[in-house]
């Protein structure tokens, strides 16, 4: 089973920080180098920079919840679920496919529990009754 995990770049789990300017306030935030590569893929299948997507999702995080708390951890996870809906067919596997193209109440629907929002933090557009677009 171990091959599995040790057989891995040890490049792949080396930390990077990079220097990012959210509204006028330089931060640093240090990821492992695979998590940087998957949100440098998330951000091309929409025309971004990683840059640019670490912007959105950050000021995305703060109206949907009024804080950001660990945005670190955040992209980590972001990183992830994204990888686990790749492999669960939720999103395309062609990076052609934009993020924000997709209906996120159809990617969304019936994740493994733990994964989604509490149902009473339904977005705004589920209810009002509208098919809500991913916002990437």
């Amino acid at each position: 089973m171990c091959e599995v995990f040790i057989s891995a770049d040890p490049q792949s789990y080396d930390s990077r920080t990079r220097s990012v300017r959210l509204h006028g306030v330089v931060t640093s935030i240090r990821l492992e180098n695979l998590f940087w590569l998957v949100l440098e893929e998330i951000a091309r299948r929409d025309g971004m920079g990683v840059v640019q997507l670490i912007e959105k999702l950050y000021d995305e995080l703060v109206a949907a919840r009024g804080e950001v708390g660990n945005f670190a951890s955040f992209l980590r996870v972001s990183a992830l679920r994204y990888e686990a809906m790749l492999a669960q067919g939720r999103i395309p596997v062609d990076t052609a496919v934009a993020i924000r193209s997709l209906d996120a109440r159809a990617v969304l629907h019936q994740l493994p529990q733990g994964w989604g929002r509490p149902a009473r933090e339904a977005l705004p557009e589920i209810k009002a009754g509208r098919a809500p677009r991913v916002r990437c």
